[in-house]
């Protein structure tokens, strides 16, 4: 009884406080928090990680607090107190969704809920780190959602520390290069092209790591011998329905989405996160525009067959029409 009312507190407390920090937004704003960090004196460094904590729980704009951290403290400093911060408010609304909900949920979970949770914790810190580097998803709400799964505290802590930093420093550096230009600072124009590539190098990351997660193309031969051997495999066809019952016909169990759909039936994949998805076309051309779309939304074990639906007809091998 006592576990239940402290969780309803701590629901109302966490509500109130998101509820007042939209409501207040407005008012919140680097020269706000200028004013608290000097007022604080020597301690100004440790006030300051203390807001962006409580703001990254209470969804206050990150944006605002890392390059107020940046034009307050410096590229490094700054670099250190916003990824600490962050790293500080992410873990404490991890933990809060996890006291206040994760039973509940595994209680409750059924159907592609269930597996999108499972394939997410089979992943553990491994997503943790994709997610960070690749912002698929709202960083204040992904903090409070991962807290309802069974990844590891200290998986998550560490990924989530080591994989912001690359975001932490270019937006820091942006930071202090817009402070030194409004005080008219010497070596301007070096200071900015750097703040500018590491931004472009952030911009950049998502395709590099979509890159690195990609698996090696499969040939119709070797579909072939995992689907006889009953390997855990999905075969995903990209054409069009049309296509998918025409001439060419299509494997047996595969499921047909086509590449134009698929960004928004990635639901659909829920439970394929982390198992074996294995893409066909008439050729391997759109099926390699599937996988990167795949990759990209945290998909970790994509191949594409090469040769399509063209060469597994060639190969003479069973399909269905």
């Amino acid at each position: 009884m006592k576990n239940k009312f402290a969780r309803i507190i701590l629901f109302a407390l966490i509500a109130v406080g998101i509820a007042l920090a939209v409501i207040y937004r407005e008012w919140f704003d680097a020269a706000a928090l200028e004013q608290w960090v000097q007022g604080a004196g020597a301690a100004g460094p440790i006030v300051f990680m203390v807001v962006y904590a409580v703001g990254t729980v209470f969804f206050l704009p990150g944006s605002v607090l890392t390059l107020a951290g940046g034009a307050l403290f410096g590229p490094v400093l700054g670099t250190f107190l916003n990824l600490t911060g962050a790293t500080l408010g992410a873990t404490l609304a991890f933990l809060v969704a996890r006291y206040l909900a994760s039973h509940w949920v595994e209680q409750k979970a059924g159907g592609r809920l269930k597996q999108l949770k499972e394939g997410v914790e089979g992943e553990g810190w491994r997503f943790v780190a994709f997610v960070r580097l690749v912002p698929l998803f709202p960083f204040n709400l992904l903090n409070y959602a991962l807290g309802l799964t069974r990844i590891k505290l200290s998986h998550y802590i560490i990924a989530s520390y080591i994989c912001m930093l690359p975001g932490a420093l270019a937006y820091t550096s942006l930071g202090y290069t817009g402070r030194e230009a409004v005080a008219g600072s010497e070596g301007m124009i070096q200071k900015g092209l750097l703040a500018l590539a590491l931004l472009a190098l952030v911009a950049f990351l998502p395709r590099v790591i979509g890159r690195l997660r990609r698996r090696p193309m499969l040939s119709v031969d070797e579909l072939k011998q995992r689907l006889d051997d009953r390997q855990d495999v999905l075969v995903l066809d990209v054409r069009t329905a049309a296509d998918f019952i025409g001439e060419q016909g299509h494997i047996a169990r595969a499921a047909n989405i086509p590449v134009e759909d698929l960004p928004g039936r990635l639901e659909e994949l829920s439970n394929r996160i982390e198992r074996p998805i294995a893409i066909v076309c008439r050729t391997d051309r759109r099926s390699d525009k599937a996988a990167r779309i795949l990759a990209r939304h945290g998909y970790g074990d994509v191949h594409v067959v090469r040769g399509g639906m063209t060469s597994w007809n060639d190969a003479g091998y069973a399909v269905e029409r």
